[in-house]
């Protein structure tokens, strides 16, 4: 197998105005050439910012995603965006399922599934998150809880090529707290495991962690075996943060 480019993904969520999203991104956009040989760049800003973030990425080493979309490709949603309409926007990758997702708007596997394969068919790659509940760690239900998530996730047509899993534990988000590597390990293991049931090249498809990651963490976690890369939350809206959890794939 040859080895995978590292994936550095950073998802702003809902955070940046224009002037805000623009600067973060030239700034960015100033140092990717100098990013490590192997690590690959991708910025999901708010749907608002996707048209001006996309023409400062157009052309660059840099590539845009989004951070959702409606499973269908068009009707009467108001309010929703289609992955079609994403494409169209310049964007290459689609986040799904993130457990803000599911949590706060009741998303379930099926439903991711249904946006996974939306985003497949119209020629983009999907990141699909799975990750565990504190209690559902706690409870020692962690391995089980990802591998359903992902077994009922996963559309049709997914390869290593279309389609990444982001692992990121759900009492790791936001809170400061990171598992420790034997637990990170532990869960890449049992993804890469149960990818093997369903994906014919599995070795190849790319697994993130996210979390907590930092660029105190970063070289560590992105070390461990089964770890390709990292979906960034709050560490990826400051241009200096993010850019050491890049050069972290050295």
């Amino acid at each position: 197998m040859t080895k995978k480019s590292k994936l550095i993904a950073g998802n702003w969520k809902m955070n940046g105005l224009r002037a805000d999203g623009v600067a973060l991104a030239s700034d960015l956009c100033a140092l990717a050439g100098e990013a490590p040989q192997g690590a690959e760049i991708l910025l999901c800003p708010p749907a608002t910012l996707l048209h001006e973030i996309g023409a400062l990425l157009k052309g660059g080493a840099i590539a845009l995603g989004a951070q959702d979309c409606h499973a269908l490709k068009s009707g009467a949603h108001t309010g929703d965006i289609s992955a079609m309409m994403l494409k169209d926007q310049g964007c290459t990758y689609v986040i799904v399922g993130h457990s803000e997702r599911r949590a706060d708007h009741g998303e379930s596997d099926e439903t991711v599934r249904a946006k996974a394969s939306a985003v497949l068919e119209v020629g983009m790659a999907v990141i699909i998150c799975i990750g565990e509940t504190e209690a559902e760690r706690d409870s020692g239900r962690a391995v089980e809880v990802v591998s359903g998530q992902l077994s009922g996730s996963l559309p049709e047509g997914a390869n290593a090529e279309n389609t990444i899993i982001a692992y990121e534990p759900v009492w790791a988000i936001g809170t400061g707290r990171t598992p420790s590597v034997t637990q990170v390990a532990e869960i890449h293991t049992a993804i890469r495991a149960e990818l093997g049931k369903k994906i014919a090249n599995f070795d190849n498809l790319r697994i993130l962690y996210g979390g907590s990651v930092k660029p105190e963490n970063a070289a560590e976690l992105m070390a461990v075996d089964n770890v390709d890369g990292a979906l960034v939350g709050g560490a990826s809206l400051k241009a200096a943060d993010f850019w050491a959890i890049i050069t972290a794939c050295s």
